[in-house]
């Protein structure tokens, strides 16, 4: 896809308004801000006065009273297609030693806590690069657009949303779908739509398949029993039987993945957490261990054949070991979603990346992470996700999974803002009626 003379002029008038130390201090600031999911509120309205200040008529969206999103947009004059630009705000972990440890290991680093740290050209804290920096490079891309005095035709629309990480209510919240892309879904009923989508996410390229996932609950039954008289009466572990089980669960794992792997994703498999017996005494083994599984899946599956193809593999570890007695439950399912590569907001975006490289897209493959692209691309919003390379080797910090959440390199943040901007021109410049010509 090819830019006029004039498209350029614009990129480049607006690339010319980004600087790199105010790009820095807005993902120390948003960063500083703690927003674990379900309590994004605080920085969702910091987010929608910073948003207001730059001129993109900022607001904040309440949930409930302790969550919510902010929404900005800066005004076309009606002719072209309106973009939104989207990102979640929330962060994996909370930032506090009373939710994360032991599970995120024996002690928080100091970007493992919602508390910005600047060294040299990184910004260390949690959620810096993931998922704030993505948004921090949105609000940055259309306020160079503003600056440079580039007539759009299309709104260019900011979304920053609350509950964007893969989990449920934490411990003492009163509402359950507190994740799982809620905000993102909120945001749609409430009237901020799009004729396309763009969300900033993870990953140096433009992908436009997106993983899905199902969530399982296996129960793993023995029979409820004493250390002191297992030897004397019927004896049957459920935490020893669930051992078996994970690992039966591992190996299909593996070939579920082989199996599944087509175009942009390999969906993978894994468990995240096990349940059993009372952690006060070591002395009695309980009735049942529970197990709770995460399987991906791509956008040619559904959650009905991947409930049973998952009972199938339960159904061969338990005939393999007799005497053993699991079963599970289905208790979370989101779609894959695709949007086709031919789309406008597709070919725009890898038009942007190539013109960044200097060469022609190349696409990331075997992904098997997701995100809020599933929920737009359900609603009916063409979307595509770009974003960010992780920090490397360079960080001040090892290279690791928090690290890749919770460091952000700002040349990373210039880089990807550059990019936004020439998406958001070529888009939001045009006549409505030539991109709805195109698939």
């Amino acid at each position: 896809m090819s830019t006029t003379p004039q498209e350029r002029e614009w990129i480049t008038a607006a690339r010319d308004q980004i600087d790199r130390t105010e790009l820095r201090d807005l993902i120390a600031g948003m960063t500083g801000i703690p927003s674990p999911t379900g309590q994004e509120a605080p920085l969702a309205r910091w987010l929608a006065q910073e948003l207001t200040t730059r001129g993109l008529h900022g607001r904040y969206q309440p949930i409930d009273e302790e969550q919510g999103n902010a929404v900005g947009r800066l005004r076309g004059d009606g002719t072209g297609a309106d973009l939104l630009l989207y990102a979640p705000i929330d962060t994996l972990t909370v930032g506090t030693e009373q939710e994360d440890l032991p599970w995120i290991g024996d002690e928080l680093r100091r970007d493992m806590r919602a508390e910005a740290s600047i060294e040299g050209d990184y910004v260390l804290g949690l959620g810096a690069s993931n998922p704030k920096g993505h948004g921090a490079c949105l609000i940055a891309a259309v306020d160079a657009v503003r600056r440079a005095g580039v007539p759009l035709r299309g709104d260019a629309i900011v979304g920053l949303g609350a509950g964007g990480m893969p989990t449920n209510r934490r411990p003492g919240a009163t509402r359950y779908n507190a994740g799982q892309g809620n905000g993102c879904s909120f945001l749609l009923e409430q009237g901020i739509w799009a004729d396309y989508a763009l969300i900033a996410k993870p990953g140096w390229a433009v992908h436009w398949e997106e993983v899905g996932l199902c969530w399982f609950e296996v129960t793993v039954r023995g029979t409820y029993g004493y250390v002191g008289s297992r030897h004397r009466v019927p004896y049957r572990n459920a935490i020893v039987d669930a051992g078996i089980v994970a690992q039966g669960l591992e190996r299909f794992f593996v070939a579920y993945a082989e199996s599944h792997t087509r175009g942009l994703v390999a969906p993978q498999g894994h468990i995240g957490s096990i349940e059993g017996g009372w952690p006060r005494t070591a002395a009695i083994s309980p009735a049942q261990c529970r197990l709770r599984v995460d399987l991906r899946l791509g956008p040619h599956q559904d959650p009905m054949s991947v409930k049973r193809e998952f009972e199938a593999a339960l159904a061969l570890i338990v005939a393999a070991n007799p005497g053993l007695d699991a079963s599970s439950e289905m208790t979370l399912s989101i779609p894959a979603t695709a949007t086709p590569e031919e789309n406008w907001i597709v070919r725009a975006a890898k038009a942007a990346w190539a013109e960044s490289e200097g060469r022609p897209h190349e696409p990331i493959l075997a992904s098997s992470g997701a995100t809020d692209a599933n929920i737009l691309r359900a609603r009916g919003l063409p979307t595509a996700r770009i974003g960010m390379n992780r920090a490397g080797a360079g960080a001040p910090l090892p290279v690791d999974f928090p690290m890749g959440m919770n460091v952000v390199d700002v040349r990373e943040m210039e880089r990807l803002t550059r990019t936004l901007i020439h998406a958001i021109v070529t888009t939001c410049t045009r006549d409505r009626a030539e991109l709805e010509k195109l698939p």
